[in-house]
């Protein structure tokens, strides 16, 4: 498992989250984050559940072959900071999301979680995440933005 801090938050456009890809979202941006989580992953189990909703957590091997996975704004270098941008078919999956797929969700994630961290898993409460996250979606869809990831 990364240890590291797992953003979300709106931005209006690539070219601004990639201004902050050294510094981190900042005080400018609206965010959520939580600790030792895969972005990439988290973010391409999510868009899974909004394409293919099922409450059984996807094996690894269909996770890992999913497309599309999450765009990087800025390529990653050695230094390990990643900026991702979450499909736009997702963030207005997450604006429109309502308390139970939310819940069935983060009920799957934490199970997909648990199954491969087991007590090294997040210790962050993923509905409460989730329904932070889908906040920021309805905000970046009523504004026009975007949804990104910053892994720090």
């Amino acid at each position: 498992m990364v240890d590291l801090v797992f953003s979300l938050g709106a931005a209006a456009d690539d070219e601004t989250a990639a201004t902050t890809r050294l510094r981190g979202p900042g005080a400018a941006f609206e965010t959520v984050s939580c600790h030792f989580i895969e972005p990439d992953t988290a973010i391409a189990e999510w868009d899974m559940y909004f394409e293919q909703p099922s409450a059984e957590a996807p094996l690894s091997e269909r996770l890992y072959a999913w497309r599309p996975w999450p765009e990087w704004v800025v390529p990653p270098l050695n230094d390990g900071v990643e900026v991702l941008a979450l499909p736009k078919r997702l963030t207005r999956a997450l604006a429109n999301a309502s308390l139970a797929e939310l819940e069935e969700l983060a009920g799957r994630w934490t199970a997909r979680l648990w199954s491969e961290d087991g007590d090294e898993m997040t210790d962050d409460d993923l509905l409460a995440v989730l329904q932070k996250v889908a906040r920021l979606a309805a905000s970046a869809v009523h504004t026009g933005g975007g949804l990104y990831s910053w892994s720090l």
